[in-house]
């Protein structure tokens, strides 16, 4: 994929936390630095919005870690852990971050998601078709093959762990 990016390119940001969180926790056992994430995202490009979204647990320990993502820049929208009566657990957030990429994509040249969720794929293909430039940025390990190919640039962070990752 050959892209190009310049410093007028108007850039919105949608970082899915728990797919990167999981990802480099289950493959790197480490976690993710967001600030030098966004900051090799925008690179001298033109930050529009940058929004994290984030799941609440009951013990509530997360908040210094959304309080660490505000102060790098990012904006969270934090939605409450859902408990099924099976015990199961969920938290996504596909469809707010596909709401809000389709809202701001009248403002930005270029939505850049940080996830590796194939499900994301139709709103890439909406995205392309107005007009923005959609990139990648995850672990390749544990992204859709099908994500990567749909979207004009790929970023894979298991190629700098050392910038990406935080022991």
């Amino acid at each position: 994929m050959t892209i190009i990016k310049h410093k007028n390119q108007k850039v919105g940001v949608f970082i899915d936390t728990q797919n990167l969180y999981h990802s480099a926790k289950n493959l790197y056992g480490s976690k993710v630095n967001f600030t030098k994430l966004l900051t090799e995202i925008v690179s001298d490009r033109i930050l529009i919005r940058a929004i994290a979204y984030v799941i609440k647990t009951e013990t509530k320990e997360e908040s210094n870690f959304f309080d660490a993502l505000v102060k790098s820049g990012i904006e969270t929208k934090i939605k409450d852990l859902q408990t099924f009566s099976s015990g199961a657990k969920k938290g996504d957030w596909d469809v707010g971050m596909a709401v809000d990429a389709i809202g701001l994509a009248s403002k930005i040249d270029v939505a850049v998601f940080a996830t590796g969720d194939g499900d994301l794929i139709p709103v890439v293909e909406y995205l392309k078709l107005t007009g923005c430039q959609v990139e990648i940025a995850t672990f390749k390990q544990s992204c859709s093959s099908n994500l990567i190919q749909t979207a004009d640039d790929f970023l894979d962070l298991s190629m700098e762990k050392r910038k990406f990752l935080i022991k």
